[in-house]
């Protein structure tokens, strides 16, 4: 693209911008040519839009994005920028390229893996609990609908969680190798399958040995905080590879001596008790979708103080949280969603956030009918209101409690809670 419109050298400037993160010559460079957004040479291997993305310059990101940039380009590797801002763990451009909808489901050329896979071996867990929140139904076909639950896919996310790269590698294989347990608490409670195998005839494995478990991948890594969590979910000690291997023989040959008695079958050592997750992302979905289908629009100058979010002091508020009831501003909301890693047991329900007045739990977020964000779209309060459901509010005859406080997780997280103990 970029050598057809004759402006290699100005999109090499663009690249190196992006790099850097000077959004002044950036955007002197767009100024003199808007098409530059959509430049794609890779005489450096990657576009500007994928320098951006891996350095979490979202100021630069924003603009190449809404100057016509393809959110799921690839790059010479086959990669598209999300994949690159998971890789370094960079949220915020993770976070940025969901609201302008990128495609999580695409998969490297050359290794097949997805995003989460990146995000998983380098222990990002921000960029988990996005790319979980995002699996939510697609808001374009729900425009002239009142129930937008008809449309969600309740095995989305278990498929997403649990899609295997080449050689039958898990995001869970790949978090437990290299032995963030934090990943691997998550991931389990998203229902990635613990008893998943690496393909017999994978030659990639062979140094681990093909046919294993995440758990024989934990014992590889030596962490023995990930091998508890496993073990407490009902992993297998006993499950041998295409090596004939027990996850406690991987861990001699790799020299993890200290997990041998946790990992020795029929082991009468304790494995402690496992909570739910830090990082579920429960309130995060309706947030990501309401800042997905009506932007970040907010006054920054409004009439009336009162209006101000109490979080920034700077922008109005357009959203309230369920339950508590208190407003805030859609940024505010998102940034608090995407960072908030409360304990569990101090969480009602798992999954939740504090609010940060009144500390009580928020679940979800609805879009405020007062809010000028409602003028853009009038299917905002009927959008909200399905989204949202009042977790106070009573159950339906025959729907247990944990089903109804969040429908759209019901079928990803409802057991979470009874797999605790």
């Amino acid at each position: 693209m970029g050598n057809l419109l004759g402006c290699s050298a100005s999109g090499e400037r663009l690249v190196s911008a992006a790099r850097d993160g000077d959004i002044v010559e950036a955007q002197k460079l767009m100024k003199l040519n808007p098409a530059l957004a959509r430049y794609s040479t890779f005489a450096g291997l990657s576009s500007p839009l994928h320098v951006a993305a891996a350095r979490g310059h979202v100021e630069i990101l924003t603009m190449l994005l809404e100057n016509g940039a393809d959110v799921n380009l690839r790059n010479i590797c086959g990669q598209t920028p999300l994949m690159e801002a998971c890789c370094t763990g960079k949220w915020e451009a993770v976070q940025t390229l969901l609201l302008f909808r990128c495609n999580v489901s695409k998969i490297e050329h050359l290794s097949g893996r997805t995003a989460l896979h990146f995000a998983a071996a380098g222990g990002h867990i921000r960029c988990i609990r996005l790319l979980a929140a995002d699996l939510l139904p697609d808001s374009s076909k729900d425009e002239e609908k009142e129930n937008t639950s008809q449309y969600y896919d309740p095995f989305a996310l278990t498929g997403f969680i649990n899609k295997a790269a080449n050689g039958g590698i898990t995001p869970l294989h790949l978090a437990a190798l290299n032995g963030h347990s934090d990943c691997v608490h998550l991931l389990l409670d998203l229902h990635a399958d613990a008893a998943a195998m690496t393909l017999s005839y994978a030659s990639s494995t062979m140094a681990i040995g093909a046919g294993s478990t995440p758990l024989h991948y934990a014992a590889c890594g030596g962490n023995l905080k990930c091998c508890q969590v496993f073990l407490a979910r009902g992993a297998s000690r006993s499950i041998v590879n295409c090596n004939g291997w027990l996850p406690v023989d991987v861990a001699r040959i790799w020299g993890s001596h200290w997990l041998i008695p946790l990992l020795t079958p029929h082991s009468s050592q304790l494995v402690p008790a496992i909570p739910t997750s830090n990082y579920l992302p429960l309130p995060l979905m309706s947030i990501l979708q309401i800042a997905r289908v009506y932007g970040m629009h907010s006054s920054v100058a409004p009439s009336d103080d009162s209006d101000l979010c109490a979080v920034c002091l700077e922008r109005t508020c357009t959203v309230a949280a369920e339950g508590c009831g208190h407003e805030l501003c859609t940024r505010c909301a998102l940034c608090l969603c995407s960072t908030s890693s409360i304990k569990a047991e101090m969480s009602s329900p798992p999954g939740s956030i504090p609010c940060p007045l009144c500390r009580n739990g928020i679940v979800s977020f609805a879009i405020l009918p007062s809010s000028p964000v409602n003028e853009i779209n009038p299917f905002a309060t009927a959008y909200g209101s399905e989204l949202c459901k009042n977790q106070f509010a009573e159950a339906p005859p025959g729907v247990t409690d944990s089903n109804y406080w969040h429908p759209r997780m019901a079928d990803a997280i409802s057991s979470a809670t009874c797999h605790n103990h």
